[in-house]
């Protein structure tokens, strides 16, 4: 029987993340790949795994990253925000990858149908400290922790003035899609970045929860059926369920992470399938 897995954080420029990239291959004949974003943070490097991994599998569903969005200094692609986000989804689907752009698909194999929905929403800045009142509260409150996203810096939101104007149109236009599923289809949600905010509470530094997700997403999983929400982002890799549905973290994250006191197995999950579960 084919299986929907899911992985995230590949970071392909770091090399020793190569060995476990080159292991991720098909269980069964027919298998899906979700690649939760965060590939790489060069342009040729995020088409060059992707290829590679369409080439093995079925079919395989990508959401991007923080670091896909990055415009890092002296790119040779020399696009930012919204254009930088269009061409990278040109080029995949030239590929074959399905984009978060593209018409849902629907997962025909055990446990099926579900409709399986790449989400590209990006953050607000809603995950905040309880004790603060604005985004400008918390970001001091972040800073004077020593925790600063290299968003900030690199995450260009082109042509809207800021970040969280580019999620909220993110926002609208992703609502209506799923609002227009029909109204007993079940689905598999993929985002980057956790749809709710508990899972941010296991952070090392929960300041870091700013640059995490949004809470206008806390109900999605429910109103919209979810069988199981994938998402990465966070490097710390778990299911867990809330509101009974799991919710998988799916990364692989960086090499000197593997090891620290506590980490969890980096592994590619199971999400439908035979067996189900991770």
């Amino acid at each position: 029987m084919p299986n929907l897995l899911a992985v995230s954080d590949l970071h392909v420029g770091y090399a020793d993340n190569a060995p476990f990239v080159e292991d991720i291959r098909p269980r069964s004949a027919g298998d899906w790949l979700i690649v939760a974003g965060d590939v790489a943070d060069r342009f040729d490097q995020i088409v060059a795994t992707m290829r590679t991994l369409r080439d093995r599998f079925d079919t395989v569903v990508w959401v991007p990253g923080n670091h896909e969005l990055w415009t890092l200094p002296g790119d040779p692609l020399g696009l930012r925000g919204v254009a930088r986000y269009l061409r990278l989804v040109r080029a995949l689907r030239d590929i074959g990858v399905t984009t978060p752009e593209d018409a849902y698909r629907v997962w025909d194999g055990e446990h099926g149908p579900v409709v399986v929905a790449p989400l590209f929403l990006l953050y607000d800045y809603t995950f905040r400290p309880a004790e603060t009142r604005s985004k400008s509260d918390a970001l001091a409150v972040a800073e004077a922790a020593g925790v600063l996203c290299t968003d900030e810096v690199l995450l260009h939101p082109d042509p809207y003035p800021t970040r969280e104007a580019w999620c909220a149109a993110r926002l609208e236009h992703t609502r209506a899609r799923l609002d227009a599923l029909p109204a007993d289809a079940r689905t598999v949600l993929v985002n980057h970045f956790p749809l709710v905010r508990e899972p941010t509470r296991r952070l090392r530094y929960p300041e870091f929860a700013l640059w995490c997700g949004t809470e206008h997403t806390v109900d999605w999983p429910v109103r919209y059926r979810a069988e199981a929400v994938v998402y990465g982002h966070l490097h710390i890799p778990v299911t867990a369920r809330i509101d009974g549905i799991p919710h998988h973290e799916v990364s692989l994250g960086y090499p000197h992470e593997w090891d620290a006191p506590g980490a969890l197995p980096r592994r590619v999950v199971r999400v439908l399938g035979d067996g189900g579960g991770a």
